[in-house]
């Protein structure tokens, strides 16, 4: 089955402060099959809601910021259903059928900020296969490399293997972005987890990333 690109989710580089709208992009014409062989029976050790996602992301990260309340970001942060991902685009209809042929199942999403200036945030999905969280993670990097217009590498040196870093070095008004930033997608058996942070240099960012990102792999399960 074919399918479009997920739409991006540009909740966090969008916006510097908590009252944040989020701009769906819905990107077609992927057209690339999502193969693997769906996991027949959920593991004991996956989470089977995302209540139980939620316990294994980070709480902290390393720049210090505070933890952004998921209620004070619009929409609100937190726990995800393939509905509130679907929300996020243009086309919701069109896109829950990209997300099913995905295998997703739920996510969480998690900010840190102070309202304005630097801000940092994790997106953690969970999929009922390997290759669906790993399409999805390859075509959400390829999307905001189209937004942004960033340099995108393939396992970058700073981050473990099978990810995808985009440095944005300088802002990108018209796109909503107006400091540098660093995201990354890596995915690990059927989880696929992104880390924004933006500004205050890309340096600061590059380093926040790849920190966040080491520390949420962590808490995963074996994959």
């Amino acid at each position: 089955m074919t399918k479009g690109r997920p739409a991006a989710r540009t909740r966090l580089a969008l916006a510097l402060l908590p009252a944040v709208v989020a701009a769906g992009l819905t990107l077609a014409g992927c057209g690339r099959a999502v193969d693997g062989r769906p996991t027949a029976v959920q593991p004991s050790d996956r989470p089977a809601s995302p209540r139980e996602l939620e316990p294994l992301l980070v709480t902290e990260v390393p720049s210090g910021l505070p933890r952004l309340p998921d209620d004070e970001v619009q929409p609100p942060a937190g726990a995800k259903q393939l509905e509130d991902v679907a929300g996020y685009s243009t086309d919701p209809a069109r896109e829950r059928t990209v997300l099913e042929d995905y295998g997703y199942r739920h996510g969480w999403e998690r900010f840190w900020g102070h309202g304005s200036g630097p801000m940092t945030g994790i997106f953690v999905d969970q999929f009922t296969r390997r290759a669906g969280a790993g399409a999805y993670a390859e075509d959400l990097a390829v999307n905001k490399a189209e937004l942004y217009r960033g340099t995108l590498s393939e396992d970058p040196p700073d981050l473990p293997p099978n990810c995808r870093e985009l440095v944005v070095r300088e802002p990108v008004p018209d796109a909503g972005l107006t400091e540098p930033a660093a995201f990354a997608w890596c995915w690990h058996g059927v989880f696929s987890v992104a880390v924004t942070a933006v500004g205050p240099t890309v340096d600061e960012a590059l380093v926040e990333v790849s920190a966040v990102m080491d520390r949420q792999l962590a808490l995963l399960p074996p994959a």
